[in-house]
């Protein structure tokens, strides 16, 4: 947890005019290798990034199952803990919605929420780098007008410009192995936590 994913989802509600963020960290990701810290470990630091903000939420089930996490099967469970009408905002970032292809039953996403997609302030989304499959989903869905996306429980994408914080997990995790700072990257509450209990350390 980074200020770049603080910041996405603060200008995500302002933007979107959401009525929250619920933050789900993962179980067991399914798509990148194995995380460097225990569930539990990933699910404390989610807590304390986002402590004090009131629209922000922490859901911990993924963590709980302790099993590999997918985002249809959590955005079913969510249906069926919210109810179907209930409109939900799935946020990405543009580099995740163009490799949307690769995650599994990517075209039920629509049916169980609206897809947001942030981008850098002056570079939309490339549509045409998009795979056709998507690129025409694209098409069809994409609405300029956020107003959509409390129209309807879900179907749509919208896309935003949000600031540009040039910062990634990747990154402080190599300053971690590496014995370098990462302070001003991620909240102090965080990385504090992180030196406690001696994470994403080279052994």
């Amino acid at each position: 947890m980074h200020f770049g994913h603080l910041r996405l989802a603060e200008e995500a509600i302002a933007q979107l005019a959401l009525g929250g963020v619920r933050w789900i960290p993962a179980g067991q990701p399914a798509h990148r290798e194995e995380p460097g810290a225990a569930g539990e470990r990933r699910l404390a630091m989610v807590r304390l990034a986002i402590a004090g903000n009131p629209a922000f939420f922490v859901d911990a089930a993924e963590v709980e199952a302790a099993a590999p996490s997918y985002t249809v099967p959590t955005l079913q469970r969510l249906r069926a803990e919210l109810g179907g009408d209930l409109p939900l905002v799935l946020l990405l970032g543009a580099d995740a919605f163009a490799g949307l292809e690769g995650w599994l039953r990517w075209r039920e996403l629509f049916a169980l929420a609206h897809i947001a997609v942030s981008h850098r302030p002056g570079f939309p989304v490339a549509t045409e780098a998009l795979p056709p499959a998507l690129r025409a989903e694209f098409a069809a869905r994409h609405q300029s007008d956020v107003a959509a996306l409390r129209a309807a429980p879900a179907g749509n994408i919208v896309s935003f410009a949000m600031t540009q914080l040039a910062i990634s997990a990747t990154q402080i995790r190599h300053l971690r192995a590496t014995g370098r700072s990462a302070r001003y990257l991620l909240p102090d509450a965080v990385l504090d936590y992180i030196q406690t209990y001696s994470l994403y350390r080279n052994s």
